[in-house]
């Protein structure tokens, strides 16, 4: 076990969202306490709210897009503070939802791209086409951070239709709490945000969930604890007790049976009605106010498939979809930003003192799996989740630039 605790007290950040429930239930449930912590959680209103606050020491840690720690410490965007993870918050989560008037919109123009699931964006096309001609401004749509898997998931499902989302659309930073308001008044057409903003969205009745962050990528990265690397440093042991916390927290949140507290819990805390929160929590997914709801057993998920650890090919995909849309340059060190980055080695440090299986490996290929599998290159086998893009795309992160699309599109 670890030596004594450098910190008394560590404050956290986080994000009203479903997936923020690691770090609330961590609190509520004692798992913070088990491990000698005490911890302080601070609502926060976006993730530029977040990240700069860690970066100059206002907060301990934070929940944080998967993305953000590498950003930072890649130089992306004004702040470049060297930052770490060594334990993630879990897998999917997320959604791409528009308007009642978008998606009224994309019915007309083709009716068999709505309808098909996953849906396929090539429906915004003769939308976008006929906005141009008649002079009208882009269609805006929102994410949370440039830099997140919801920027990177909805430009995939654009791009995939030979929509540029950064010619053909106007996409813009709206924090996750906002996204419904932003719909609502007419700011934006739509959004990719985690839960419950999208149920939130159709609950209103005035969105329609289009297509899940699972079908775009099954199993993909979402949210992690980050910290700065000066942090990690100065307070390994009590990095370390948070991250056990953690994964023991995952662990519980992972039982059927305490989701439905999680939801009751989180509620409070995320400020919308419980069913909206119930919705992705026991794998639900309601797209349209009149519609049954349609099962997502892994809609989000906080421990299965080895969700907190910090795989390095996660890291890499992420860097990839930076240098795709020149957010970094190509000739960036990759694989070292990824290593500093995604801390393996503090991962295993912790979950060995819990008994926990863990990968061996740091990586691993992405898109190779359409359903359960076994890791076996682990300290014994992990139960393993379908990791398959909806393109049907395999990505190899000893070649993170090789499996790059090119951005070349057809004019929408």
């Amino acid at each position: 076990m670890t030596g004594s605790l450098e910190l008394d007290r560590v404050t956290l950040g986080f994000v009203p969202l479903t997936d923020c429930a690691p770090l609330v239930m961590a609190l509520d449930k004692g798992f913070f306490a088990r491990h000698g912590l005490s911890v302080t959680l601070s609502r926060e209103a976006s993730w530029a709210n977040i990240r700069d606050k860690v970066a100059v020491g206002l907060l301990d840690g934070a929940q944080m897009p998967a993305g953000m720690p590498l950003a930072a410490t890649g130089g992306v965007g004004r702040v470049n503070v060297p930052m770490l993870t060594g334990v993630a918050l879990g897998l999917n989560g997320n959604a791409i939802t528009v308007s009642e008037t978008l998606f009224r919109q994309m019915e007309a123009a083709d009716l068999a791209a709505v309808a098909q699931r996953p849906t396929d964006a090539r429906a915004l096309k003769p939308v976008i086409a006929a906005r141009r001609e008649a002079g009208r401004p882009k269609l805006t749509f929102g994410v949370v951070l440039a830099v997140s898997s919801h920027a990177y998931q909805l430009r995939t499902w654009l791009s995939a239709a030979g929509i540029d989302p950064d010619r053909d659309v106007q996409l813009v930073v709206v924090p996750p709490p906002h996204m419904v308001g932003s719909l609502k008044a007419g700011e934006i057409d739509g959004y990719c945000v985690g839960e419950p903003w999208n149920t939130q969205a159709v609950h209103e009745g005035i969105g329609r969930i289009v297509v899940t962050g699972y079908e775009l990528w099954n199993n993909s990265p979402e949210k992690v604890l980050g910290v700065t690397a000066a942090w990690a440093a100065a307070n390994p042991n009590t990095h370390r007790a948070l991250i056990r916390a953690l994964i023991e927290t995952a662990r519980w949140l992972d039982v059927p049976a305490n989701r439905e507290e999680t939801a009751a819990t989180l509620s409070r805390v995320v400020g919308v009605p419980e069913a909206a929160l119930r919705a992705s929590l026991t794998g639900s997914v309601q797209e349209a106010p009149a519609a049954p709801a349609r099962p997502v057993p892994d809609f989000i998920v906080f421990h299965r498939y080895a969700a907190t650890f910090p795989w390095r090919s996660h890291a890499l995909w992420f860097l990839a979809q930076m240098v795709r849309w020149g957010q970094l340059p190509s000739s960036a060190d990759l694989a070292g930003i990824a290593a500093s980055v995604y801390r393996t080695d503090l991962h295993r440090a912790a979950a060995a003192e819990l008994g926990e299986p863990v990968p061996l490996t740091d990586g691993k290929p992405e898109g190779a799996h359409a359903g359960p599998w076994t890791l076996t290159d682990a300290t014994s086998p992990i139960a393993m989740g379908a990791d398959r893009f909806f393109e049907g795309r395999r990505f190899d992160p000893a070649d993170p630039l090789g499996g790059v699309p090119s951005r070349s599109f057809v004019p929408a």
